[in-house]
């Protein structure tokens, strides 16, 4: 059997078992755990939307024990989320599952912010301090803390998963993605991108979280507020047609997509399927992954802290990807056949010169926020299942797969980051259910403190 064909086979199998996941039991997972937060939080999360921002600001400084401030926390986790999920993720979707695949991110992220929020508010309540004094939480311990001891083997699975999943979503993903938009645009070879990847992503974690923070903190509004302002000059110089894409993707998320040009046609299954999955891989609200960021913020209300958590996935979803497939679509890009990171240089190019080069240092810096952001989440997940002396050996490992990334087939990279996101979701998934009753608590209890009762009960 040849390279290609054993890669082909493997695709082939890997797809197949990624359609299991992420089945229809999965879809309604993930979108009915968050529709029932939101239900149970009376909407909460989209009526204070203007609190969580204003939260945000203020926890700028420390308001209680932790390890990193409030703010820097949700930049952790940003610098996680806002990754190339928001190019690459967005341009899959709907080179796969047509214009529709936006309309499904866009309802994954409306329920997701109730999920976001639990999961933050588990992971303040729930965490631990370890034998070095450092704040550590996320889904493991409120499984662990939260659900007692009976359960601490779902702790243990998810951990796992995590750690696994880490190596997908979160490193052989972002240094794919990077290689092959620097390949694409500036004609450097994979290896050397590899190269200065490994020692610049090694330098960091040398210094632990407070220095990810540290970076998260100034690397991502940077690099956010340029990506955006980018997309936006895009979007209005193509106002008149602006209406007719929402229009578009609104229709084809119930009616499916017709073959146009170089996309192949999507059923309506094509674009929720693609649609929630890499929803979920841009935000990751329900994957578990972001509360292991906020456990270390220095805060004394778990709400607080859900309330500036759950902006990220308004952040990511409702207003990064939201730019990006807008100006694939109003651009024509989606029809052209292009693949991935491609797919998105090809719009930009078409209307900013040298767009393509915009779009390849875009991905390099989002990609390089999440290899940080991710390091620190797989790291956790393995600290939890085999103590504080792996955690240097995992460094060290998590280094070593960036050149593996960078290498291999994409095809075979996003579909494997898939499996393991899905079966990283299935436990945080159960225990955000079986701990709700306590969220809606200590949500009734902040409010009631000033006077307002966000669930309009």
């Amino acid at each position: 059997m040849t390279d290609s064909s054993a890669i082909r086979s493997l695709e082939s199998f890997l797809k197949t078992l990624s359609d299991l996941v992420w089945g229809e039991f999965m879809l309604v997972l993930i979108l009915g755990t968050g529709l029932f937060l939101m239900v149970r939080l009376g909407a909460m999360p989209l009526r204070r939307i203007g609190t969580a921002f204003r939260q945000l600001f203020q926890g700028r400084q420390a308001q209680g024990e932790g390890d990193i401030s409030g703010f820097n926390a949700l930049m952790t986790a940003l610098s996680a989320t806002i990754g190339t999920g928001n190019i690459v993720g967005v341009a899959t979707a709907i080179g796969i599952g047509g214009p529709g695949a936006l309309f499904w991110m866009w309802c994954s992220a409306l329920v997701g912010m109730a999920t976001k929020y639990a999961e933050a508010v588990c992971a303040v309540q729930f965490r631990e301090t370890d034998h070095q004094g450092r704040h550590v939480g996320g889904p493991m311990y409120y499984i662990k803390n939260g659900l007692g001891k009976r359960w601490m083997w779902l702790g243990a699975l998810f951990a796992f998963f995590g750690m696994l999943a880490g190596f997908g979503i979160g490193n052989t993903v972002q240094a794919n993605s990077v290689a092959d938009a620097l390949s694409e645009s500036f004609n450097i070879s994979p290896w050397i991108t590899s190269v200065l990847l490994m020692a610049l992503v090694g330098a960091v974690l040398i210094g632990g979280i407070k220095r990810l923070a540290s970076v998260a903190g100034k690397l991502v509004p940077f690099m956010a507020i340029v990506y955006l302002l980018s997309g936006l000059v895009i979007l209005a110089l193509h106002l008149p047609v602006l209406p007719a894409a929402v229009l578009l993707v609104v229709d084809s998320a119930f009616t499916g997509t017709a073959a146009t040009g170089g996309f192949a046609g999507a059923t309506v299954m094509m674009a929720i399927q693609f649609g929630v999955a890499r929803g979920v891989f841009s935000n990751e609200a329900g994957l578990g992954s972001a509360p292991i960021a906020h456990a270390a913020a220095q805060t004394n209300s778990p709400v607080r802290q859900g309330l500036i958590a759950m902006l990220g996935t308004f952040i990511d979803t409702l207003v990064v990807c939201t730019v990006t497939g807008l100006v694939l679509i109003v651009t024509g890009a989606w029809q052209t056949g292009a693949e991935g990171a491609a797919m998105s240089q090809e719009a930009f190019a078409s209307v900013i010169p040298q767009g393509q080069h915009l779009i390849a240092l875009s991905v390099s810096l989002f990609a390089f926020t999440t290899l940080l952001g991710w390091s620190y989440y797989g790291e956790r997940c393995a600290q939890y299942l085999m103590g504080e002396r792996v955690v240097k050996p995992f460094r060290v490992l998590w280094v070593l797969a960036i050149p593996v990334g960078a290498n291999m087939s994409l095809g075979v990279v996003w579909i494997l980051a898939d499996i393991l996101n899905g079966l990283m979701a299935i436990p945080n998934l159960i225990a955000l259910l079986a701990l709700s009753s306590v969220v809606v608590g200590l949500t009734r209890e902040y409010f009631a403190r000033k006077n307002t009762d966000p669930l309009g009960l």
